[in-house]
């Protein structure tokens, strides 16, 4: 995940979101079978943002 460049992990981002949202929508409606998926995208989400916050600090120290 470290490797991609941050416009190719935003899209990831976005992607991961859109998931989370699926997977959410088809619990609320009984269609999901496996429940665990939910935490798995928002713990794939997580890693993904914190990537991205490491990338901005190292740009701003950087600047420094």
């Amino acid at each position: 995940m470290r490797a991609l460049s941050p416009e190719e992990l935003t899209k990831q981002l976005e992607a991961a979101h859109r998931e989370l949202f699926d997977l959410r929508f088809r619990a609320a409606t009984k269609q999901l079978v496996n429940h665990r998926e939910i935490p798995r995208v928002k713990r794939e989400i997580a890693r993904m943002q914190t990537v991205l916050r490491e990338w901005e600090l190292s740009q701003i120290d950087s600047e420094e």
